[in-house]
């Protein structure tokens, strides 16, 4: 049975009028909470207006929603600061809702951003696959999806290319005599960027002629699962070098390598991914791979208003951005720190 504004309005405890306010933006007389109660019943009765549920909008907004996937890693601080400050120069705000890896809170949040009409959605996804994804591609809602592909939809994404990011880590530490590399990665299973890194890492080294042991390539899940597998990787064939693919990774493999008296890049050499504050404050120093983080975020930004004002072409299209190696300390290198 369709859910009517009626219906909305009598789990909020409001008029139809106070709603139709809500769902127009307009909040003259309206207190926060009896906002927030409006919006919490539109979410739970999965209420839609008769314009957004043919993906058109009687007004715009100016506002943007961003979904992000996961806020631990500090590479989003960057990415945001790139997304701010276009819609900052092009007068828009910004929404962001962090949907701690879970694929049913992504749907919340993106829903909850569509009842709060905003005018578009950038989304960098839990995993490949939502079926919301295609309700809103369908519906010719303005949305992009950067850092993580998405399949079985035509859309426009902002990427890294994780593949040459990989190869040149790989590469930098054979150019040091590195031949016992082993890999660390978060599980990959429908998460692009990391499946790439992986893929990167097998095609440099056997590019160079150089074996892949798969017992050296590692997928841990927190700081226990990484000391399990770095304590089992030194009582067999233990590596000369480690790979993280990522940078709270990095933090946790650094803690488990003191706790065990292994001294960077004396006993072992690691290499990290992602460029953060802190990365030339470790000791030793670390090298690691740079993504052009701010850049990720500017471009997103500017493309969603571009397909939200009409601008771009209606074929989706790609942007692939690319990763440098930043050089320290951490992989034995005779060179001043960055």
């Amino acid at each position: 049975m369709k859910v009517t504004i009626g219906d909305v309005a009598k789990k909020a405890g409001v008029s139809k009028s106070t709603v139709s306010r809500v769902l127009n933006q307009n909040y003259d007389y309206i207190t926060e909470e009896t906002r927030e109660k409006v919006l919490k019943a539109v979410e739970e009765l999965d209420y839609r207006p008769n314009a957004l549920a043919k993906g058109l909008k009687q007004m715009k907004t100016n506002m943007l929603g961003v979904v992000l996937a996961n806020l631990q890693n500090p590479f989003w601080s960057k990415v945001m600061e790139g997304i701010e400050d276009i819609c900052q120069s092009c007068g828009y705000s910004l929404l962001i809702a962090n949907s701690r890896d879970k694929m049913e809170k992504e749907i919340e949040n993106m829903k909850s951003f569509m009842v709060r009409q905003v005018d578009g959605i950038i989304v960098n996804p839990t995993q490949e696959e939502n079926p919301f994804f295609r309700v809103l591609i369908e519906r010719k809602f303005p949305v992009l999806f950067m850092n993580r592909r998405v399949k079985n939809v035509s859309a426009n994404m902002v990427l890294m290319n994780n593949i040459k990011g990989a190869s040149l880590a790989v590469e930098h530490l054979l150019s040091l005599g590195k031949r016992k590399i082993a890999l660390f990665l978060y599980p990959p299973q429908g998460v692009s960027p990391r499946m790439e890194r992986m893929e990167g890492f097998k095609k440099a080294m056997s590019m160079h002629r150089q074996k892949v042991q798969q017992s050296w390539i590692r997928i841990v899940r927190d700081k226990e699962d990484c000391r399990r597998e770095i304590r089992d990787l030194f009582q067999n064939s233990r590596p000369d070098a480690i790979f993280s693919t990522n940078s709270v990774l990095t933090l946790q493999i650094f803690e488990v390598l003191n706790e065990l008296e292994c001294k960077v890049p004396r006993d072992i050499a690691v290499l990290g991914y992602d460029e953060t504050e802190w990365a030339k404050h470790l000791d030793p120093p670390l090298t690691t791979i740079q993504q052009p983080a701010y850049e990720m975020g500017r471009v997103a930004a500017e493309r969603l208003i571009q397909m939200i004002r009409g601008e771009r072409a209606a074929e989706p299209s790609t942007i692939l951005l690319e990763p440098t190696l930043i050089v320290r300390k951490s992989c034995g290198e005779v060179t001043s720190p960055v």
